[in-house]
């Protein structure tokens, strides 16, 4: 690579993409700091369609998430043990 074509290469402005990934990836993280990083890829694509009213494609989001190394939580919560081995008051005596 000729050494003019490096420097106008980087005199270039951002293109239209990467511009458009950028700001996506700021309400992508909004999105998951407001769900205190529970929503996955899915949930935040709905977020991002229904309630913002922007098209995306999930695999967007999904490259967006990975880029900037955030990710949801699987698994439904209610059924882990929330630890110490507490017992509900209604419990009676174990059998």
């Amino acid at each position: 690579m000729t050494e003019s074509g490096y420097f106008t290469w980087r005199s270039r402005p951002a293109s239209a993409r990467s511009v458009r990934h950028s700001r996506l990836t700021e309400v992508i993280t909004a999105i998951h700091s407001a769900s205190h990083g529970t929503y996955g890829y899915r949930r935040i694509h709905d977020e991002l369609t229904l309630r913002y009213g922007i098209a995306v494609s999930h695999g967007t989001v999904q490259l967006l998430m990975r880029r900037a190394g955030i990710q949801g939580l699987s698994g439904d919560k209610r059924r882990r043990d929330r630890g110490g081995g507490r017992v509900p008051p209604d419990a009676g005596p174990p059998a």
